[in-house]
């Protein structure tokens, strides 16, 4: 690998991110609950149609959450019964940034409100603050806040 001036690209963030899930009906209305919005684009209405699971233009089956200036992706096409394991290759987890530490505590509190298990939250060295919650697939999401 060789090291120029000038890089091979140059992103200016994160468009979006898509896990895959087991059961598109379970992940979305776990996001729907946590995030309260329902999806900007759906199909999962349509998960179960002969194709869909190859059909990129519906998303897979899938749909997809509004997150800030980013997209957050549900693709159903992971087989039933499988479990998201962080120490594979790929994702190791998600963080949502949130405005202050007060808000992982009112996040904290509205998550036990509804059943959701959690973490702590925990302020790192690194000057965030940290919480931390599992999907349906295990899936680790990771709510931060600058200290």
């Amino acid at each position: 690998m060789t090291t120029t001036d000038t890089p091979a690209v140059r992103p200016t963030g994160i468009h979006h991110v898509r896990l895959t899930v087991t059961d598109i009906v379970r992940s979305k209305a776990f996001y729907q609950d946590v995030f309260g919005v329902e999806p900007a684009v759906d199909f999962s209405a349509q998960a179960g149609d002969p194709g869909v699971r190859e059909d990129q233009e519906k998303l897979y089956g899938g749909c997809v959450f509004a997150v800030g200036d980013q997209l957050l992706g549900l693709r159903p096409v992971a087989e039933t019964g499988d479990r998201f394991v962080s120490t594979r290759v790929g994702l190791d987890h998600v963080s949502l940034q949130v405005g202050s530490r007060a808000d992982l505590d009112d996040a904290a509190e509205r998550l036990s409100a509804r059943g959701v298990e959690h973490g702590e939250v925990l302020e790192l060295d690194q000057g965030i603050a940290v919480l931390s919650l599992q999907d349906p697939d295990d899936i680790n999401l990771e709510l931060t806040a600058p200290l």
